[in-house]
């Protein structure tokens, strides 16, 4: 039976000599620490995805609308306390905002430059409206039109919107503007409070 005995014996003390430290106590070192830091800066950007140039045909008296519209992409990654996202459209000298240098020098006022917003997304303008508005913080007193305001939840503090600008000059107030070919810039920006 000794032998017997060993041979039951020698696997078993084979497994505890092959696996001494699964019957031991597990040994812990301190905690060492790496700290973690990473930062989503704010962003807004305005991008003219397409035209950039807008041409009228004026007559004396009438309304002219322009040869295209202007497709504007507006992009954003906010913080949680902004509010809204508002886009504007403005000219620099409401007075001016289209120029023939002549002779004589005249000018197309702003608030005879009409501009209506196209498209599906909440908040913007959908009639043409005169560049007429004062914006806080964009633009001067009287010569600009915001083009759409969107309130800002947690579904879209970051998002990527389309809209396409169609701009009109209505010269029914004014049948005796003078021939000529007029100029002017018109700046579109986007400001979130």
């Amino acid at each position: 039976m000794k032998g017997s005995s060993l041979a039951r014996f020698l696997p078993l003390a084979f497994l505890i000599f092959l696996f001494p430290l699964r019957l031991q106590a597990q040994v812990y070192s301190g905690i060492s620490d790496v700290a973690l830091s990473a930062n989503m800066p704010e962003s807004l950007s305005v991008t003219l995805t397409g035209a950039t140039s807008v041409s009228f045909n004026l007559t004396p008296g009438g309304v002219a609308a322009g040869n295209t519209a202007v497709p504007i992409q507006t992009s954003w990654v906010l913080k949680p306390n902004r509010t809204a996202v508002t886009l504007v459209g403005y000219f620099d000298i409401p007075a001016n905002a289209l120029t023939n240098a002549g002779p004589p020098l005249t000018y197309i006022t702003s608030s005879l430059v009409l501009g209506e917003v196209t498209g599906t997304e909440p908040g913007r303008t959908t009639t043409f409206t005169a560049f007429t508005q004062t914006i806080t913080g964009i633009g001067p007193a009287g010569g600009s039109l915001q083009l759409f305001s969107e309130p800002i939840g947690g579904g879209n503090k970051v998002k990527t919107r389309d809209d396409t600008l169609a701009l009109e000059i209505d010269l029914s107030s004014v049948p005796l503007q003078p021939a000529g070919d007029y100029t002017g810039t018109l700046h579109i920006r986007a400001i979130s409070p």
